[in-house]
C-alpha cells in the first residue's frame, strides 16, 4: 500500500511539473509572439527571397514566440506519453483559460490611465529622441482579437490532433520507436496550426490574400518540421530522466495504462 502511494505521489508530481512547463511556455510564447525577428540575419545572411505562392517572394521572418514553442512540442508528447489524451486534453483547456485571462488583464490594464509623472519620466529614450512610453506599453502587450481568436483556436486543435496521432501511430509501434509517433504527431498537428492560427488572425480578420496565408504558413512550417527531428535526442533524454525518477517498471506500468486509456477514449 505504501509503495503505490508513493508511486501514485511520484505520477502526480510528474503531472505537475509538465503541467507547469507546458503552461508558462505556452503563455510565454504567446505574449512575446507580437515581435517579428529576421532568421537569415540572427545567421549573418541576407534575406533569402524565396519565391512562393502567387509571386510573393519571402524571407524567414518568424514570430520570437517560435524560440520557445519547441518545448512545448516535447512536453505535450511526453504528456501524451505519460498521461495519454486525457492527461493533454486538460492541460491544454487549463492552458487556453489562462491565456485568455491573461489577455483579459492585459486588455483592463492598457486600458488604465497613465500617471502623469511615469509619461514625463519617460518621455525620452536612450538617444534623447521623443518617446510615448504608453503607446510602447500598450503597442508591446495589446494583441488584436483576431490574433487571440486565432492562436486559442489553433492551439486547441493542434493540440487535440496531436494527441489522436501520438496514440493512432502508437498501435503501430507499441513501446518502441518513441521517435516515430513524437515526431509524426507534431508534423501533422503544426501542420494544421500553422495554417488555422494564420486564416483567422489575418484572412477572417486581416486583410492577407490567401496565397500570403499559404506561403508563410509554409515558412512557419519548415521552421517547426526541422525543429521537430532535431529535438528528438532531447526527448529521449527527458524519457531517461523520467523513467529514472519513477522507476523502470512504475514507468512501463503508467505508460501502458495511458495507451489503453487513450485507446477507450
Amino acid at each position: 500500500m505504501e509503495q503505490t502511494s508513493q508511486s501514485e505521489k511520484k505520477r502526480t508530481q510528474l503531472f505537475l511539473v509538465l503541467s507547469g512547463i507546458f503552461i508558462s511556455n505556452a503563455l510565454l510564447a504567446e505574449l512575446i509572439g507580437v515581435k517579428i525577428f529576421s532568421g537569415e540575419a540572427l545567421l549573418g545572411l541576407p534575406g533569402a527571397q524565396l519565391p512562393l505562392l502567387g509571386g510573393t517572394k519571402l524571407d524567414f521572418n518568424l514570430t520570437a514566440g517560435v524560440m520557445i514553442w519547441p518545448v512545448v512540442f516535447i512536453t505535450t508528447d511526453i504528456i501524451n506519453e505519460y498521461f495519454g489524451k486525457a492527461g493533454v486534453k486538460k492541460v491544454s483547456i487549463l492552458t487556453v483559460g489562462i491565456i485568455l485571462y491573461a489577455f483579459l488583464v492585459i486588455s483592463l490594464v492598457t486600458g488604465l490611465p497613465p500617471a502623469a509623472f511615469w509619461l514625463e519620466v519617460n518621455s525620452t529614450d536612450a538617444n534623447g529622441n521623443a518617446f510615448d512610453i504608453n503607446y510602447a506599453y500598450n503597442s508591446v502587450y495589446r494583441q488584436g482579437l483576431g490574433i487571440i481568436l486565432g492562436s486559442v483556436a489553433a492551439f486547441l486543435l493542434s493540440q487535440f490532433l496531436d494527441a489522436t496521432v501520438f496514440h493512432w501511430l502508437r498501435r503501430f509501434t507499441g513501446s518502441s520507436k518513441i521517435w516515430l509517433r513524437a515526431t509524426g504527431s507534431t508534423l501533422v498537428s503544426q501542420l494544421i496550426d500553422s495554417f488555422v492560427v494564420l486564416f483567422i488572425a489575418f484572412y477572417l480578420f486581416g486583410n492577407w490574400s490567401m496565397e500570403q496565408i499559404l506561403s508563410v504558413s509554409l515558412i512557419n512550417y519548415i521552421y517547426k518540421f526541422a525543429v521537430a527531428i532535431l529535438l528528438t535526442p532531447v526527448l529521449y533524454f527527458a524519457h531517461y530522466l523520467i523513467d529514472s525518477y519513477l522507476g523502470e517498471k512504475q514507468a512501463e506500468k503508467i505508460v501502458e495504462q495511458a495507451a489503453t486509456e487513450s485507446e477507450q477514449q
